[in-house]
């Protein structure tokens, strides 16, 4: 039985202090024992990993970020780890929890502890060492600079291994277009509290988070619940699926009718990869629009499909009719002669179906936004698509804010492709998708997913569930055929013949 996808929510810095706020309040419990929670979660999970003779040196800055690394110090010290510990207090002013955890760790024996007010003498750090990054937490909202700046630098310059606390210090929780990257942490490992933020789902930043894993701190479930956010994570969980439950009596008819259009004079090979992969995906029916060069090819490689012939013997140029369908996808293979761009543009004016435009179709409506309206749509960009769309952003952030208004402004589903695959419904709500690898960055992948969303859409699957459920069975078949094969040898045909393991969950 495939999982139903529920969602783990991503919350802006600014609301996850008002949830701190709230857990204390509300559970209630004391500032200093919820970070004594955080710590003991950050703790626990550094011992799992490294042995008792790794040498650690930890870096705290003067909040609570700082508060939690020292916390983390003295409990690795209770355990019998060897750590050296810089407190940068150069203002003497620290936050009343690190104030606490400072003087809780001052009284601990056996732990190496440097308070830093003026004058900072760097340790030798080694590839066998490994720094605890404490300095700052995700409340900036500006670049590093001065001496905390030429810390980051000193770590990121030496071979150690480094673990951040919560966001590597300097990151800024969402937006980092104008953040100085030379001066964030570089973390091998981040251990982020309660929620993924933001910024570890976008590409830029890949090099500074590193690994990153979510450590369950327990904000109170009550205030998660009532606190609204546009961001989330998708994940499986044990219950109901999304798709709909086959009946002892069903027939084809009852599994939707599927017209794709894909295919030019040479790109034979993107209409087919669609069109197995529609039929993989479970519809009822499916047709396939080609010129009349592909057929042969598509009628030998895909003989569970139908074909429909165009008028012209290379490329697309005639809109069928859609009335006997219950979803169109166009676009794979499509290019972008004159003769395609008129016949997309009176597909969408008279289609009133749902459908999925992707590749050669939104190269043609670069120039043309206002024709992709359709109800129950769902468009598929890469993030060089997008900016031909919406024009060039200067960051991933701005462009994802920048799909955001379009999926508003158009009334689609945004499907917005790379790692992390960001989903967009037609109020700005954006899931991003856990599954998926880099093997997946081979030719043909964007044809499967096409096949797999209209299959969706003509099963009755409402655009933005077939959109969420046909990102994250796409990059789950990508995910079990790399672990055979490898993500190196990965091709967009082993997806397709990984579907079947992805859909049985």
């Amino acid at each position: 039985m495939l999982s139903l996808l529920i969602m783990m929510k991503i919350f802006p810095t600014q609301s996850v202090k008002k949830l701190d706020a709230y857990t204390i309040e509300h559970e209630p419990v004391a500032e200093i024992d919820l970070m004594e929670r955080a710590s003991l979660a950050l703790a626990e999970e550094i011992c799992s990993r490294f042995s008792a003779e790794v040498p650690f040196v930890v870096f705290a800055g003067p909040g609570n970020n700082g508060g939690d690394a020292l916390a983390v110090a003295r409990l690795m010290a209770e355990r019998g780890y060897r750590l050296s510990v810089y407190l940068f207090n150069v203002k003497g002013a620290l936050s009343p929890c690190c104030q606490t955890n400072r003087n809780r760790l001052s009284q601990l024996s056996g732990v190496e502890f440097h308070e830093v007010t003026s004058q900072f003498a760097p340790p030798a750090l080694t590839a066998q060492h490994v720094v605890i990054d404490g300095l700052f937490g995700s409340g900036l909202n500006k670049p590093l600079a001065g001496g905390f700046a030429s810390v980051v630098r000193y770590v990121n310059a030496s071979p150690a291994y480094v673990i951040a606390i919560d966001v590597p210090s300097g990151l800024m929780g969402e937006d980092n277009t104008y953040n100085t990257m030379a001066q964030v942490m570089n973390a091998h490992l981040t251990l982020t509290l309660q929620f993924p933020k933001l910024a570890f789902l976008l590409p830029e930043n890949a090099q500074k988070v590193g690994e990153w894993k979510v450590l369950d701190i327990g904000l109170h479930p009550q205030g998660i619940e009532q606190t609204p956010t546009p961001y989330a994570l998708t994940e499986p969980a044990e219950v109901r699926g999304l798709l709909k439950p086959r009946a002892r009596f069903a027939h084809k008819g009852d599994f939707g009718r599927a017209l794709l259009i894909a295919g030019k004079l040479g790109m034979a090979g993107a209409s087919i990869l669609a069109a197995r992969a529609c039929l993989r995906s479970g519809v009822g029916l499916l047709t396939v629009h080609v010129p009349q060069c592909n057929n042969p090819m598509l009628q030998t490689a895909v003989p569970e499909a139908m074909t429909q012939i165009d008028i012209h013997p290379d490329h697309f140029a005639e809109a069928p009719l859609t009335d006997a369908y219950n979803a169109v996808g166009v676009g794979p293979g499509l290019g972008k002669h004159e003769d395609t761009r008129a016949a997309l543009l009176e597909l969408l004016d008279h289609c009133q179906i749902p459908m999925v435009l992707d590749a050669d179709a939104l190269n043609i409506l670069e120039a043309d936004r206002k024709a992709m309206k359709q109800i129950g749509s769902i468009i598929t960009p890469h993030p060089g698509e997008m900016d031909r769309l919406v024009g060039r952003s200067q960051s991933s952030y701005l462009r994802l804010q920048k799909a955001r208004e379009l999926a508003r402004e158009a009334q689609v589903c945004i499907v917005l492709k790379g790692a992390y695959t960001a989903v967009i419904d037609t109020i700005g709500q954006c899931w991003f998708n856990p599954t998926g690898n880099p093997g997946m960055a081979t030719g043909g992948s964007g044809d499967v997913l096409t096949g797999i969303l209209t299959a969706l859409l003509a099963q009755g699957i409402k655009a933005i569930d077939a959109a969420r459920l046909g990102v994250y069975i796409h990059g789950l078949a990508a995910d079990l055929a790399a672990a055979d094969l490898g993500e190196v040898s990965l091709t967009a045909h082993d997806i397709i013949d990984y579907l079947p393991a992805a859909f049985r969950g």
